[in-house]
Protein backbone atom coordinates (compact mmCIF):
# COMPACT_ATOMS: atom_id res chain seq x y z
CA UNK A 1 0.00 0.00 0.00
CA UNK A 2 1.52 3.78 -0.73
CA UNK A 3 -0.15 6.38 0.60
CA UNK A 4 0.12 8.94 -2.36
CA UNK A 5 1.72 12.90 -0.62
CA UNK A 6 1.29 16.20 -1.89
CA UNK A 7 -2.41 16.49 -3.08
CA UNK A 8 -3.97 19.70 -2.65
CA UNK A 9 -6.64 20.59 -0.47
CA UNK A 10 -9.58 19.46 -2.80
CA UNK A 11 -12.36 22.45 -4.00
CA UNK A 12 -15.19 21.68 -6.00
CA UNK A 13 -15.38 20.86 -9.70
CA UNK A 14 -11.96 19.72 -8.80
CA UNK A 15 -10.52 17.00 -11.51
CA UNK A 16 -9.72 13.96 -9.15
CA UNK A 17 -8.42 11.88 -11.84
CA UNK A 18 -5.98 14.69 -13.03
CA UNK A 19 -4.81 15.09 -8.82
CA UNK A 20 -3.93 11.35 -8.86
CA UNK A 21 -1.81 11.11 -11.75
CA UNK A 22 -0.43 14.19 -10.70
CA UNK A 23 0.49 12.72 -7.00
CA UNK A 24 1.45 9.95 -8.51
CA UNK A 25 4.30 10.58 -10.85
CA UNK A 26 5.51 13.08 -8.48
CA UNK A 27 5.62 9.91 -6.16
CA UNK A 28 7.23 8.04 -9.11
CA UNK A 29 4.65 5.60 -9.15
CA UNK A 30 2.84 4.34 -12.21
CA UNK A 31 -0.76 2.32 -11.97
CA UNK A 32 -0.84 -1.30 -12.89
CA UNK A 33 -3.39 -3.62 -13.98
CA UNK A 34 -5.27 -4.87 -11.00
CA UNK A 35 -4.24 -1.99 -8.86
CA UNK A 36 -6.65 -0.12 -6.53
CA UNK A 37 -7.11 3.18 -5.83
CA UNK A 38 -8.87 3.76 -2.53
CA UNK A 39 -9.86 7.42 -2.65
CA UNK A 40 -11.68 8.86 0.81
CA UNK A 41 -14.96 10.31 0.81
CA UNK A 42 -14.01 13.17 1.93
CA UNK A 43 -12.30 14.48 -1.08
CA UNK A 44 -14.87 13.13 -3.45
CA UNK A 45 -17.62 14.74 -1.65
CA UNK A 46 -15.68 18.23 -1.76
CA UNK A 47 -14.86 17.58 -5.65
CA UNK A 48 -18.85 17.10 -5.96
CA UNK A 49 -19.87 20.12 -3.76
CA UNK A 50 -21.42 18.08 -1.22
CA UNK A 51 -21.47 21.04 0.75
CA UNK A 52 -24.28 22.53 2.76
CA UNK A 53 -24.14 25.47 5.53
CA UNK A 54 -26.20 25.49 8.39
CA UNK A 55 -27.12 28.81 7.83
CA UNK A 56 -29.32 28.63 5.12
CA UNK A 57 -31.65 25.68 6.61
CA UNK A 58 -35.07 25.69 8.42
CA UNK A 59 -35.02 22.81 10.65
CA UNK A 60 -38.63 20.96 10.62
CA UNK A 61 -40.71 20.49 13.69
CA UNK A 62 -39.69 16.39 13.46
CA UNK A 63 -36.01 17.32 13.91
CA UNK A 64 -36.46 20.68 16.44
CA UNK A 65 -37.85 17.75 18.58
CA UNK A 66 -35.67 15.40 17.51
CA UNK A 67 -32.51 17.39 18.24
CA UNK A 68 -33.81 18.02 22.19
CA UNK A 69 -33.29 14.34 22.22
CA UNK A 70 -29.85 13.81 20.69
CA UNK A 71 -28.53 17.38 22.35
CA UNK A 72 -27.70 18.55 18.68
CA UNK A 73 -28.45 21.68 15.89
CA UNK A 74 -31.80 21.16 15.12
CA UNK A 75 -30.20 22.26 11.68
CA UNK A 76 -27.59 19.45 11.95
CA UNK A 77 -30.92 17.27 12.50
CA UNK A 78 -32.67 18.59 9.29
CA UNK A 79 -29.65 18.02 7.17
CA UNK A 80 -29.18 14.04 8.93
CA UNK A 81 -33.08 13.51 8.40
CA UNK A 82 -32.82 14.87 4.53
CA UNK A 83 -30.02 12.05 4.05
CA UNK A 84 -31.76 9.24 5.73
CA UNK A 85 -34.40 6.68 5.26
CA UNK A 86 -35.31 5.86 9.00
CA UNK A 87 -33.57 6.48 12.38
CA UNK A 88 -32.48 3.28 13.51
CA UNK A 89 -31.42 4.40 17.15
CA UNK A 90 -31.19 7.28 18.74
CA UNK A 91 -29.62 8.64 22.38
CA UNK A 92 -28.03 11.99 23.71
CA UNK A 93 -25.16 12.78 21.26
CA UNK A 94 -25.81 9.69 19.19
CA UNK A 95 -28.35 9.68 15.87
CA UNK A 96 -27.72 6.63 14.25
CA UNK A 97 -29.65 6.42 10.49
CA UNK A 98 -30.44 4.21 8.01
CA UNK A 99 -28.76 6.36 4.86
CA UNK A 100 -30.26 7.00 1.69
CA UNK A 101 -27.95 4.79 0.09
CA UNK A 102 -28.74 1.69 2.93
CA UNK A 103 -26.17 2.45 4.88
CA UNK A 104 -26.32 2.22 8.69
CA UNK A 105 -24.51 4.64 10.42
CA UNK A 106 -24.13 7.80 13.02
CA UNK A 107 -25.51 11.68 11.74
CA UNK A 108 -25.93 10.03 7.97
CA UNK A 109 -22.56 10.81 7.46
CA UNK A 110 -22.94 14.43 7.72
CA UNK A 111 -19.61 15.46 9.22
CA UNK A 112 -17.67 18.99 9.90
CA UNK A 113 -14.23 17.39 10.49
CA UNK A 114 -11.20 18.64 7.55
CA UNK A 115 -13.56 21.28 6.33
CA UNK A 116 -12.92 24.90 5.76
CA UNK A 117 -15.71 26.92 7.76
CA UNK A 118 -16.10 30.52 6.47
CA UNK A 119 -16.97 32.38 9.92
CA UNK A 120 -13.13 31.11 11.21
CA UNK A 121 -12.30 28.19 13.19
CA UNK A 122 -14.68 28.58 16.02
CA UNK A 123 -17.62 28.75 13.80
CA UNK A 124 -18.42 25.13 12.34
CA UNK A 125 -21.33 26.70 9.70
CA UNK A 126 -20.52 24.10 7.23
CA UNK A 127 -20.81 20.37 6.79
CA UNK A 128 -20.23 17.87 4.41
CA UNK A 129 -22.74 15.22 2.51
CA UNK A 130 -21.46 11.72 1.27
CA UNK A 131 -21.43 11.23 -2.64
CA UNK A 132 -24.80 10.90 -4.11
CA UNK A 133 -23.89 8.28 -5.83
CA UNK A 134 -20.36 6.72 -4.56
CA UNK A 135 -20.48 3.46 -7.09
CA UNK A 136 -21.54 5.77 -10.08
CA UNK A 137 -18.54 7.91 -8.89
CA UNK A 138 -16.20 4.94 -8.70
CA UNK A 139 -17.54 3.46 -12.37
CA UNK A 140 -16.80 7.49 -13.74
CA UNK A 141 -13.32 7.66 -12.20
CA UNK A 142 -12.51 4.33 -13.13
CA UNK A 143 -13.27 4.68 -16.93
CA UNK A 144 -11.04 8.08 -16.91
CA UNK A 145 -7.83 6.54 -15.19
CA UNK A 146 -8.77 4.12 -17.96
CA UNK A 147 -8.92 6.52 -20.99
CA UNK A 148 -6.14 8.55 -19.68
CA UNK A 149 -3.58 5.65 -18.40
CA UNK A 150 -4.67 1.95 -20.31
CA UNK A 151 -4.49 0.65 -17.65
CA UNK A 152 -7.15 -1.45 -15.67
CA UNK A 153 -7.64 -0.94 -12.11
CA UNK A 154 -10.53 -0.54 -9.47
CA UNK A 155 -11.83 2.34 -7.46
CA UNK A 156 -12.81 2.30 -4.14
CA UNK A 157 -14.63 5.27 -2.26
CA UNK A 158 -13.67 4.52 1.70
CA UNK A 159 -15.36 6.24 4.80
CA UNK A 160 -14.85 6.15 8.79
CA UNK A 161 -17.66 4.41 10.49
CA UNK A 162 -18.10 2.88 14.16
CA UNK A 163 -19.45 -0.08 14.08
CA UNK A 164 -22.74 -1.82 16.30
CA UNK A 165 -20.38 -4.39 18.43
CA UNK A 166 -16.88 -2.95 18.10
CA UNK A 167 -15.38 0.23 19.42
CA UNK A 168 -13.19 2.54 17.29
CA UNK A 169 -14.05 3.78 13.60
CA UNK A 170 -13.08 1.31 10.98
CA UNK A 171 -12.77 2.11 6.87
CA UNK A 172 -15.63 0.98 5.05
CA UNK A 173 -16.36 0.92 1.38
CA UNK A 174 -18.66 3.57 0.40
CA UNK A 175 -18.56 3.05 -3.55
CA UNK A 176 -16.64 0.48 -5.54
CA UNK A 177 -16.10 -0.39 -9.18
CA UNK A 178 -13.49 -3.11 -11.02
CA UNK A 179 -14.01 -5.63 -8.20
CA UNK A 180 -15.99 -8.29 -6.45
CA UNK A 181 -17.17 -6.01 -3.71
CA UNK A 182 -18.93 -9.25 -2.20
CA UNK A 183 -16.68 -12.24 -3.01
CA UNK A 184 -18.91 -15.43 -3.00
CA UNK A 185 -16.59 -18.98 -1.63
CA UNK A 186 -19.85 -21.10 -1.54
CA UNK A 187 -18.65 -24.36 -3.33
CA UNK A 188 -15.41 -23.52 -2.53
CA UNK A 189 -12.78 -25.96 -0.49
CA UNK A 190 -11.26 -25.41 2.86
CA UNK A 191 -7.62 -26.76 3.84
CA UNK A 192 -9.49 -29.90 4.86
CA UNK A 193 -11.63 -30.05 1.74
CA UNK A 194 -15.18 -29.26 3.37
CA UNK A 195 -16.95 -27.73 0.96
CA UNK A 196 -17.32 -24.13 2.32
CA UNK A 197 -21.05 -22.86 2.77
CA UNK A 198 -21.70 -19.54 3.68
CA UNK A 199 -18.77 -18.01 3.40
CA UNK A 200 -18.89 -14.30 1.80
CA UNK A 201 -16.11 -11.66 1.89
CA UNK A 202 -16.63 -8.13 2.28
CA UNK A 203 -13.23 -7.62 -0.07
CA UNK A 204 -14.04 -3.70 -1.14
CA UNK A 205 -14.53 -3.38 3.00
CA UNK A 206 -11.30 -4.69 3.68
CA UNK A 207 -9.54 -2.64 0.78
CA UNK A 208 -11.29 0.08 2.47
CA UNK A 209 -9.82 -0.52 5.75
CA UNK A 210 -6.89 -1.55 5.39
CA UNK A 211 -6.22 2.14 3.57
CA UNK A 212 -7.64 4.05 6.22
CA UNK A 213 -4.79 2.43 8.24
CA UNK A 214 -2.26 5.08 5.94
CA UNK A 215 -5.02 7.82 5.79
CA UNK A 216 -5.78 8.15 9.09
CA UNK A 217 -8.28 10.30 10.56
CA UNK A 218 -7.30 13.72 11.56
CA UNK A 219 -4.35 16.14 9.76
CA UNK A 220 -2.30 13.42 8.08
CA UNK A 221 -3.75 15.00 4.60
CA UNK A 222 -3.28 11.27 2.88
CA UNK A 223 -6.41 10.80 1.18
CA UNK A 224 -5.73 8.61 -1.65
CA UNK A 225 -3.68 5.03 -1.29
CA UNK A 226 -2.79 2.70 -4.29
CA UNK A 227 -2.99 -0.92 -3.20
CA UNK A 228 -1.11 -3.30 -5.26
CA UNK A 229 -0.93 -7.15 -5.12
CA UNK A 230 -4.49 -8.10 -3.76
CA UNK A 231 -6.31 -10.61 -5.96
CA UNK A 232 -9.26 -8.71 -7.33
CA UNK A 233 -10.41 -11.35 -9.67
CA UNK A 234 -13.68 -12.06 -10.15
CA UNK A 235 -17.01 -10.75 -11.03
CA UNK A 236 -17.68 -7.45 -10.46
CA UNK A 237 -19.95 -6.52 -8.03
CA UNK A 238 -20.66 -2.82 -6.54
CA UNK A 239 -20.32 -1.87 -2.85
CA UNK A 240 -23.88 -1.40 -2.91
CA UNK A 241 -24.11 -5.41 -2.80
CA UNK A 242 -22.67 -4.92 1.25
CA UNK A 243 -25.68 -3.56 2.22
CA UNK A 244 -27.76 -5.88 3.99
CA UNK A 245 -31.20 -6.30 3.37
CA UNK A 246 -33.54 -5.15 5.77
CA UNK A 247 -35.65 -8.31 5.75
CA UNK A 248 -32.10 -10.42 6.59
CA UNK A 249 -31.51 -7.97 9.62
CA UNK A 250 -31.87 -9.79 12.57
CA UNK A 251 -30.81 -7.02 14.79
CA UNK A 252 -32.57 -3.41 14.20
Amino acid sequence: MIALPGLPLVSPGDDLVRLVLDALGAADVKLQDGDVLVIAQKIVSKAEDRYCTLADIEPSDRAIQLAREVDKDPRLVEIILSESAEVVAHRTGVLVVEHRLGFVLANAGVDASNISQSGGPDVEDQVLLLPLDPDSTCRQLRAEFEAQVGVDIAVVINDSVGRAWRQGTIGMALGAAGLPSLNDLRGDEDLFGRTLRVSEVALADEIAAAASLLQGQGAEGLPVVLVRGVDISGPELAAQALVRPKEEDMFR
